[in-house]
């Protein structure tokens, strides 16, 4: 957003050192001086509107000037309305057109109030506006909210000022702006501005703070100072702002509108007289501090109701010197109980020194104290209280907490008698272990559980308790075999048991279990049952839910190790790794094999090293992307169709081309791969190579390393027509040359180049004396986590012997 663009001149600057301070002193004293003459202009234009009421009143009923001021105050007391208001609505239905000037566009209309003298001073625009100002003054006494009255107002101002829109802000939190009424401008653009921080160059926030009307009539000079509202900002060339002085609070009222003409006098004062009408209107229409704190107490009785404990919300009552007289209660917890026996909302309302009259001098009388002064909670040690109940002392002890809530207090207390303490455990327990007990009297015949007992069971409490005897009925019929004998064993003396067993009700099936034991006479009879009845429908679903989940991950855990295998055994059938190394057409070649170690990666990576038919050798070494069955299946089909092709006669570019003809026809899943293809010819040392997307091979010669240039050619799969060259390359004696896939040189950490470069300083490590072992390269490439295959084939040429 833009902000308000402050230049000034060092030149201008004064040489004295104390000239900031003066220039500030004299900014205060030009503020203080401007406030009090708009207060005194304010104090002004009220007075004069009175008069000129008081003076129409007289004028029409022959009055002396007191009882027309007391006749203006009784209608607006009558009515409900600012004297101000009254007045306006008095001079609008009388400054009609005198009948006697020279004006004749506005004839008296028949049955309209009689004309009076026009007062000195007072022109036709007068009296439009004070018509205009009355109608307005009408409309408000009907206005039932901000939205409203925005809309009154831009309703009756858009023909006389050209208003088109208009917005009324009130300050917000943290010195923000609050949008709360407006006309003429879409949902889109209010919900926009309904929040505004409070930044600098924001004119409605410069006219709340300073009281000041600000008129903006220079669209290309305002929109450099302040943040205008609308998309696009010059939708409205001219704006008002308009301090509303509700009491202590100030609203802002926007004026909007499209035309780019400035805001005559006539109008300006016009518009300021509609602020203070307003102002009245909407003091009544904004929540008071009173309605606000009322609301608060709404939400928290609404949330004590639903409370367990005892709770209440206090208001400090202070005296004239601010000191705490008294609490008044504004909601109350239904377990919440004073002295007298009232409860819950029967105390809001109630003075505390009503409910509890002798806590004035307790230590939480003074925690109550600190924590409305420091805001933190205070919560005091148990201690005594002497109740007074039906004329009897009765002494209790509590626990007492206090926690500030706004300017209120949350106060909640927790009473210590030893059998509401012992009662409220155990009905703790049986609610938080879902079980509840039972006593089976087998003298008298009677039962007695607890309420929890019946919930368990699913039995209406109405219905009364089950006899022993009855309960296996009510169970499915598999367990009721066990739950009998059970029964029968603790009605013969026998030891305590604890059966499970499991009830059918309209909610489903309920895992239940008794844990009961006899109590029995001096001669072993059995006299009484006592015990408890528990749910553990949740904690055995539960259960079942896991051993559920157990056999879904052995399910899946073995079906993943098949895969694996097949996989894995799929692949050694088709790529078969030789035991020890080869010698092709005069060359030593040493191969390495190396499937992903996380999961089932059985991959696509594989090699070729044969003798062909005409004592050459071919080399392939190749990469399908992906792995699985589908890799696997389509590495064994580019494995064994580039040998056949080149074992009868195709070139190796020819070769190529026909793998990518047959990786686009005849796979379904999208596949591609890379490839390099070499043929070496020992009578000259002469290597032809050729490559579609795959890394170079990498030569290793008089103790340097080099990657061969790679001639043209496209990854198999990526294109229908791709176009593949051949290079050719002649060995000496003592290179080594190494083909490999990306698995080998590859990680997420580091670039293409940085993976070859790594791999090029590596195999200068590897030692002369075993060429063709492959193991040091591969434990300095492989350090960590392996993501993919990795297959190396490494070409070695003797040297010549001395």
């Amino acid at each position: 957003m833009c902000h308000a663009r402050r230049v000034t001149s060092e030149s201008a600057l004064p040489s004295e050192s104390n000239a900031d301070c003066d220039v500030a002193a004299l900014a205060t004293v030009v503020a203080t001086q401007r406030a009090e003459l708009d207060r005194l202009r304010n104090a002004a234009a009220t007075a004069a509107v009175l008069e000129r009421a008081k003076g129409a009143t007289m004028a029409l009923t022959g009055c002396s000037a007191d009882a027309a001021h007391e006749e203006l105050v009784r209608r607006a007391e009558d009515s409900g309305r600012t004297l101000v208001e009254q007045c306006w609505i008095t001079l609008g239905g009388l400054a009609l057109p005198d009948p006697l000037t020279t004006e004749r566009d506005e004839p008296t209309e028949p049955g309209s109030t009689p004309a009076v003298p026009t007062p000195r001073g007072e022109g036709p625009s007068d009296r439009h506006d004070a018509r205009v100002l009355a109608r307005i003054a009408q409309a408000l006494v009907h206005v039932r909210d901000p939205r409203e009255l925005a809309r009154c107002l831009r309703e009756h101002l858009a023909g006389r000022v050209r208003a088109d829109a208009i917005l009324i802000f009130t300050s917000g939190p943290a010195g923000g702006l609050e949008l709360i009424g407006h006309a003429g401008v879409t949902e889109t653009l209010a919900t926009q501005w309904r929040h505004v921080p409070p930044l600098s160059g924001v004119a409605a926030l410069d006219t709340i703070r300073t009281r000041q009307p600000c008129w903006l009539t220079d669209f290309e000079r305002d929109s450099e100072r302040y943040v205008l509202i609308g998309t696009p900002p010059d939708r409205w060339l001219t704006r008002a702002w308009l301090p509303v002085v509700t009491g202590d609070a100030v609203a802002a009222l926007g004026i909007l509108r499209t035309t780019g003409d400035p805001f005559p006098s006539a109008t300006r004062e016009l518009l300021m007289e509609v602020a203070r009408l307003c102002a009245g209107r909407l003091r009544s229409l904004l929540p008071s501090p009173v309605q606000v704190a009322d609301r608060t107490a709404e939400v928290v009785q609404s949330v004590f109701e639903a409370l367990p404990g005892s709770a209440i919300l206090l208001t400090p009552l202070r005296s004239d010197t601010g000191r705490i007289e008294d609490y008044r209660i504004d909601a109350a917890a239904p377990y919440a109980v004073d002295v007298a026996g009232r409860r819950g909302r029967a105390l809001v309302g109630l003075r505390i020194l009503e409910c509890y009259p002798t806590v004035v001098g307790e230590s939480l009388w003074e925690g109550y104290r600190h924590t409305l002064t420091t805001g933190e909670p205070y919560e005091g040690e148990p201690f005594e209280y002497q109740d007074v109940v039906a004329g009897v002392p009765e002494t209790t002890t509590y626990s007492v907490r206090a926690a500030k809530l706004g300017d209120a207090l949350v106060v909640t207390w927790v009473r210590h008698d030893r059998a509401d303490r012992q009662e409220q455990r155990t009905a703790d327990v049986q609610r938080l272990g879902n079980l509840g007990w039972a006593d089976w009297n087998l003298v008298t015949g009677k039962a007695n559980w607890s309420p929890q007992a019946f919930a368990v069971l699913a039995r209406d409490a109405r219905h009364g308790p089950l006899s022993l005897g009855e309960l296996p009925a009510r169970v499915v019929p598999e367990d009721r075999p066990v739950l009998s004998r059970a029964i029968e064993g603790l009605l013969d003396g026998g030891p305590p048991v604890d059966t499970p067993f499991r009830l059918g009700t309209p909610a489903g099936t309920r895992h239940l279990r008794l844990v009961a034991e006899a109590v029995n006479d001096a001669d072993g009879r059995p006299l009484e049952v006592h015990g408890f009845l528990q749910d553990l429908t949740a904690q055995r679903s539960a259960e079942l839910a896991l051993v559920e989940s157990e056999r879904a991950v052995v399910t899946q855990h073995g079906a993943l190790l098949a895969e694996r295998t097949l996989a894995d055994r799929l692949q050694h059938a088709l790529l078969p790794l030789p035991r020890r190394a080869q010698q092709l057409a005069g060359l030593r070649v040493d191969v390495a094999y190396l499937p992903a170690q996380a999961g089932i990666h059985v991959g696509g990576d594989w090699f070729s090293a044969i003798e062909l038919p005409d004592g050459s050798a071919l080399f392939v070494v190749g990469d399908v992307a992906g792995h699985g069955i589908d890799a696997v299946a389509t590495m064994a089909q580019l494995r064994f169709t580039a040998k056949g092709m080149v074992i009868t006669g195709s070139s190796l570019t020819g070769a190529l081309t026909r793998l990518n003809a047959l990786l686009l026809h005849t796979h379904d899943t999208n596949a591609t791969a890379t490839m390099v293809l070499a043929r070496y010819e020992p009578e000259r040392r002469r290597l032809v190579w050729a490559q579609a997307g795959h890394p170079p091979p990498l030569l290793l010669r008089d103790g340097g390393a080099r990657y061969l240039q790679r001639p043209k050619g496209m990854l198999l799969g990526a294109k229908a027509a791709p176009s593949y060259d051949e290079a050719e390359f002649h060995l000496e004696p003592g290179d080594r040359l190494l083909f490999y896939t990306d698995g080998l040189f590859e990680r997420p950490s580091e670039g293409f180049d940085k993976g070859l470069d790594r791999l090029a300083e590596a195999a200068l490590g590897l030692g002369t004396e075993d060429p063709g072992a492959l193991s040091p390269l591969l434990h300095a490439m492989l350090e960590g986590e392996r993501r993919d295959d990795v297959c190396v084939v490494a070409v070695h040429l003797p040297p010549e012997p001395a």
